[in-house]
């Protein structure tokens, strides 16, 4: 796109949100300061590379499709990730699994992993300027095939799973420290069930003391935050979920943890937006992951729609940024893997935008003074106001491509990249 038309059309955009007081130079010095985590799964989708063949295995969730030209190296991954990177303004993070390591061919077992295997992405994240987050792996192992890791009633497999959290959180705090950053810790399990079980209490109760002891360990919250990630039900525990969102609600805080709230873990008609006001005043902050789930927690690709504008708004209302953190969180194979980054990304800052530029305050006054109708038809109004424009001048200053031109890029990045993987 022309860059004079993109000033101009900022320009007029800039002069109708300023009849509402909005300062949209501010605004978009303000959206520069919140980042992503941008999730490396979507790229191998969630293989890992604990070996050459490493692929997804039960844990409830799984990834569709075989589109060509899915990384399968640390290097190919770091590639795509960073040819994501330039499609997206700002900088931001990227969150890792612990099957990311670099284990250089050899099996490393979930409870022997190091920092050293992490090294690279460490090297890399100071090179690209990103910040890293981090994300033990409890699916795609023999000993988590019976459906529970910490709430197991084995008192081995339990031990295991205890040991490898406990090596992550090192990881992560020695990473913090390398970056001079807050890595956030994000834990999820698959325990549960597929039908009906008659012990619920003795599984939670063995989660309980899991946990207790993988944070018995104290380490400095300037480089790791602990966050704790329920779901309502995956693929083989339809019907109990040990670490549920009441069961790491209670925990969360009760020991000053931060609590993950997954947009696609969670009945299709509750408000994830919701439950920010709710759960903020009690917990130590909150870790957004956001997906698309249809029918069920499906991991699509993020678009810019009623939920996900409801959730940034949310996100801005609560003026608590230094408290939530967002992530996202999902994989499709059935599209090209880097343009499934770019929609999400991209989609996420633009409701988070759309969320800033409305006058917040002008609205509060209208509620506290029992102005509805008049809160009601601002909040249409706004819907209407051109800030397209203004999210192409954001783009045009990160120089990052305008509107649809950063196909034509993925498309050549296809071509000439992707399509030689074989």
């Amino acid at each position: 796109m022309i860059p004079k038309k993109i000033i101009e059309s900022y320009e007029l955009a800039k002069e109708r949100y300023s009849e509402l007081g909005i300062d949209t130079h501010q605004i978009l010095k303000d959206l520069d300061c919140i980042t992503l985590s941008i999730h490396c799964w979507q790229g191998d989708d969630v293989g890992g590379f604990e070996s050459p063949d490493s692929e997804l295995t039960g844990g409830g969730i799984m990834a569709t499709g075989n589109y060509p030209g899915k990384a399968r190296t640390i290097t190919e991954l770091q590639m795509d990730l960073t040819k994501a990177n330039s499609l997206i303004p700002s900088s931001h993070r990227v969150s890792l699994h612990a099957i990311y390591g670099d284990f250089k061919g050899k099996h490393v077992d979930r409870n022997e992993i190091k920092l050293e295997h992490f090294q690279p992405w460490i090297d890399w994240a100071k090179r690209e300027k990103l910040g890293l987050d981090f994300n033990p792996t409890l699916f795609s192992h023999p000993k988590a095939d019976s459906g529970f890791t910490l709430s197991s009633k084995s008192s081995e497999i339990r031990h295991f799973w205890i040991e490898h959290i406990q090596k992550c959180r090192k990881i992560c705090a020695e990473i913090g420290k390398q970056l001079n950053d807050i890595v956030i810790n994000n834990i999820w399990i698959p325990d549960g069930s597929k039908d009906i079980p008659v012990d619920r209490t003795g599984h939670r109760e063995l989660l309980k003391e899991s946990l207790d002891k993988i944070f018995e360990q104290e380490l400095d919250p300037k480089y790791i935050q602990d966050s704790l990630e329920g779901k309502l039900f995956g693929i083989g525990s339809e019907a109990f979920v040990v670490g549920s969102h009441d069961f790491y609600l209670s925990y969360a805080v009760k020991n000053n943890l931060m609590l993950t709230l997954d947009s696609g873990h969670f009945h299709p008609t509750e408000s994830i937006a919701d439950k920010i006001s709710a759960i903020l005043p009690f917990v130590k902050g909150i870790l957004l992951h956001i997906s698309r789930g249809l029918r069920w927690d499906s991991d699509h690709v993020v678009i810019l729609n009623d939920d996900i504008i409801q959730i940034a708004e949310e996100i801005i209302r609560s003026k608590a940024l230094d408290k939530i953190f967002i992530g996202l969180d999902y994989f499709d194979a059935s599209i090209n893997r880097i343009a499934a980054w770019v929609i999400g990304a991209r989609s996420t800052l633009k409701s988070i935008l759309y969320a800033l530029l409305q006058p917040w305050e002008v609205l509060k006054e209208y509620e506290v003074n029992g102005k509805y109708f008049q809160r009601l038809a601002l909040l249409e109004e706004l819907k209407t106001l051109p800030f397209g424009a203004v999210w192409d001048y954001y783009c045009y200053k990160h120089n990052v491509p305008i509107g649809k031109d950063w196909i034509k890029s993925v498309e050549e990045y296809e071509r000439e990249t992707l399509m030689n993987r074989t």
